[in-house]
């Protein structure tokens, strides 16, 4: 190594670094400092890096947080990834961008990042699109650590910030909440009859006796309904970007577990039969009308034969709940819920729930069935005293 004393009066160090591995070319490690030992220094570590990491600050000098992250969500595109999640990856890259786009990629560091989380959670942003934030970082660190950008992955230390409940909010948040109880189940499917729209009916007593998505019902084809068996198979669910149904796309359901058969009442699917049987009119009418009518068989589906988005669902449950005395304001995903416990209160055990519910492993199914079995064992001897009670009743004796 050879270290010189410059006329600025800081020095000069200079050492031969590993050669290029593709061109072979003579690597020459430049640094300055105030001191010589600093300086010495610098190179010996820049040259560590590479000989260990095979990173080149040279290479990496003017490659920005934002060209890596655009590069790597090009070469996550190409996996089997739902447009769903893509979306939440690029909306996580643009808030990341926000702060550290024009930032070098190996510049960037774990206390810059939880900075930015903090700075999210201050202003109100939820926990989930942290966790998704953090999760893509992740993801192209990653990326830049495999490909030689930098030597670490700076999120691993990185923390979410949880919101802290009150002890008031913990005290009025219960587990009933994630579900309709009896009475408020029987008001809302009497309003969806009486003040509902158009497959209003239909929609939610499909959702309430089966536990399926929203998207997994709006993904049914009649070629799903097997009228002779009494099952619905559950084998794909629909994305609809921009709620523009023209641009739908079916995709396979959540996880693995998602995909099942599920049976079903006798009522439920005569319901079903008399749909079919009103569509198959409805479609007879409108084929002369819509000259691009989109005969794709959906079970539901609009006059033009096009599919109704999720969000369709989410809008119409709220709709139906304003107009009820129900307080639990909800999407559709209270359904499934209810499902489970209307399943648990007839004695159906937890993984014969879970599969019916296409669950692999959800919190959420263990505590609502948790919850009411619970509640089961505490009015056990008010049942008996109902069924038994002349002969709990023993007679008094003389």
């Amino acid at each position: 190594m050879k270290c010189d004393k410059l006329d600025s009066g800081v020095w000069e160090c200079v050492a031969d670094g590993p050669r290029d591995p593709v061109t072979n070319k003579r690597n020459q490690i430049r640094r300055r400092a105030k001191t010589k030992a600093a300086a010495k220094k610098k190179v010996e570590e820049v040259i560590l890096k590479i000989e260990t990491h095979g990173v080149s600050a040279k290479k990496n000098k003017n490659l920005s947080f934002e060209e890596v992250a655009w590069e790597w969500l090009s070469v996550y595109t190409l996996g089997k990834v739902k447009a769903s999640t893509l979306r939440s990856r690029n909306s996580s890259i643009k808030i990341l961008l926000r702060y550290i786009a024009k930032i070098n990629i190996d510049k960037v560091d774990g206390r810059t990042l939880q900075n930015i989380l903090i700075d999210l959670d201050s202003k109100g942003n939820s926990v989930s699109t942290m966790e998704n934030v953090k999760v893509t970082a992740g993801m192209i660190f990653k990326y830049a650590f495999q490909h030689k950008m930098r030597i670490d992955n700076p999120v691993s230390y990185i923390v979410v910030p949880k919101k802290v409940l009150t002890v008031e909010e913990i005290e009025n948040t219960t587990i009933e909440e994630k579900y309709f109880e009896r009475n408020e189940l029987e008001e809302f499917l009497s309003l969806a009859n009486t003040q509902g729209l158009y497959l209003d009916r239909e929609w939610f007593y499909l959702l309430a006796f089966t536990g399926m998505r929203a998207g997994e019902m709006c993904a049914l084809k009649w070629t799903d309904i097997f009228f002779d068996r009494n099952i619905i198979r559950i084998s794909k669910t629909l994305d609809m970007p921009n709620h523009n149904m023209r641009k739908y796309e079916l995709t396979p359901p959540k996880t693995k577990a998602s995909i099942r058969e599920i049976e079903v009442d006798e009522d439920t699917m005569d319901m079903l039969k008399r749909h079919k049987l009103m569509q198959a009119k409805i479609k007879l009418s409108q084929r002369q009308r819509h000259a691009d009518y989109h005969d794709e068989n959906f079970v539901f589906c609009r006059t033009n034969g096009y599919p109704y988005s999720p969000r369709i669902i989410y809008d119409r449950t709220i709709r139906i709940l304003k107009k009820s005395s129900i307080k639990k304001m909800e999407g559709p995903h209270i359904f499934r819920h209810t499902h489970i416990t209307m399943l648990a209160e007839s004695g159906v055990d937890l993984k014969t729930i879970m599969n019916r519910v296409g669950h692999g492993d959800s919190k959420t199914t263990s505590e609502v069935y948790m919850h009411v079995t619970e509640k089961m064992k505490k009015d056990a001897p008010e049942r008996l005293q109902i069924h038994y009670g002349n002969i709990l009743n023993l007679p008094k004796q003389g």
